[in-house]
C-alpha cells in the first residue's frame, strides 16, 4: 500500500520532467571518478531555480514515510525490487531516506520514468 498520494507522485513526476528538461540540466550517467559528488553540485547549481524549489517544497512538508514511498517507487519502477517486495522496498527506503531526498531522486536522470512505471505497477498512473 502507497503512502503518498498519486496526485502527490505525478507532482513530483511533472516537476522532476520540468527541471530535468531544462537545458542547463545536465547530469552525467556516471561521474568523473568516484569521489565526485556531481548530484550535490546539480542542485548547488540550481538554488534559485523555481522548479526545484517548488519540489523540495513538496517533499519537505511530506511525511518520513512518504518520502520513503516516493525513494520505493523509484527502485520500484527502475526494477531494483518487484511488487512482491514492496514492503521490503518501502523499509530499505525508510533506513535509506538521508537528509536530502529531493536531492536524492533529482539526481537519478530517469527518475520521472521510473516513478511513473512504479505507479503503474501499483495500478495506477497520472492520466487522467
Amino acid at each position: 500500500m502507497l503512502n503518498v498520494s498519486a496526485d502527490t507522485v505525478c507532482f513530483v513526476i511533472a516537476k522532476a520532467r520540468e527541471f530535468q528538461a531544462k537545458e542547463e540540466v545536465v547530469i552525467p550517467e556516471v561521474p568523473d571518478n568516484p569521489s565526485d559528488d556531481w548530484a550535490r553540485q546539480i542542485l548547488a547549481n540550481h538554488l534559485d531555480d523555481l522548479t526545484v524549489e517548488e519540489l523540495r517544497a513538496t517533499l519537505d512538508d511530506l511525511e518520513p514515510d512518504q518520502q520513503a514511498d516516493l525513494i520505493a517507487l523509484m527502485w520500484l519502477g527502475r526494477g531494483d525490487y518487484d511488487l512482491s517486495e514492496w514492503e521490503q522496498a518501502q523499509e530499505d527506503a525508510e533506513e535509506a531516506i538521508g537528509e536530502d531526498p529531493t536531492r536524492y531522486l533529482l539526481a537519478h536522470p530517469m527518475v520521472a520514468d521510473y516513478l511513473a512505471e512504479g505507479l503503474i505497477q501499483h495500478g495506477l498512473s497520472c492520466e487522467e
